[in-house]
């Protein structure tokens, strides 16, 4: 297999990555610009629910500051979808031989699901540097975290599930937390009601925590 090179964030500042579901295209362009608004280049659009797709696409068109990303993607058939869609890059919450293939093949960078120390050094192996530790709070948090920054120095992490504002400062003051993930700056509340002002008052919010 050849390897996928180590994955380099495609441009964005923001350390802080909103995972949303969005399950009216609509809402996809308002919220992309809600949280530009409060300081957040980056957003990953998950491909849980079937408006994932085209939601991806209406940022990627008509946001062009916004760094769009796909998540949840789970089938090597999709890599090259969300490529087409416009996503600048792509998250799974596991890993598997077909899909960092299908990375390669699209060359768009992805950041793929470890969840023990076995995974990250297969991940490792495969060209990785940053990886998504999910679900983070299942896989041990921050004590996991702290451990594999001894045996496993040289690689980085995305912590995604069970991250919230009132802990988000202690994961990002890791030497190998690169970001974190999370549903919280984007309820769906929120997004039902189009309440675009609070998604930018909580991305504000939690760029004024980023140490």
């Amino acid at each position: 297999m050849n390897n996928h090179s180590v994955f380099q964030r495609p441009g964005f500042s923001a350390r802080v990555v909103p995972v949303i579901v969005i399950t009216d295209v609509a809402q996809a362009v308002p919220v992309a610009q809600a949280l530009l608004d409060g300081g957040i280049d980056v957003m990953e659009i998950t491909l849980r629910h079937s408006a994932g797709m085209a939601a991806i696409e209406a940022v990627a068109r008509q946001v062009p500051l916004m760094h769009v990303g796909a998540g949840t993607v789970t089938r090597a058939e999709d890599m090259q979808r969300v490529l087409s869609a416009g996503a600048r890059f792509a998250l799974s919450p596991g890993n598997s031989d077909a899909l960092v293939q299908a990375a390669f093949d699209c060359k768009l960078p992805f950041i793929p699901g470890v969840m023990t120390p076995s995974e990250v050094m297969r991940a490792r192996d495969q060209g990785f540097g940053l990886m998504k530790l999910f679900p983070a709070a299942q896989a041990g948090g921050l004590g996991m975290l702290k451990a594999l920054a001894g045996p496993l120095r040289d690689v980085q992490f995305c912590p995604t599930g069970g991250i919230t504002t009132e802990n988000m400062n202690d994961y990002l003051k890791l030497p190998n937390v690169a970001m974190v993930g999370g549903s919280w700056l984007t309820p769906a509340e929120a997004l039902a009601r189009g309440d675009w002002a609070l998604i930018t008052r909580l991305a504000k919010q939690a760029m004024a925590l980023v140490p």
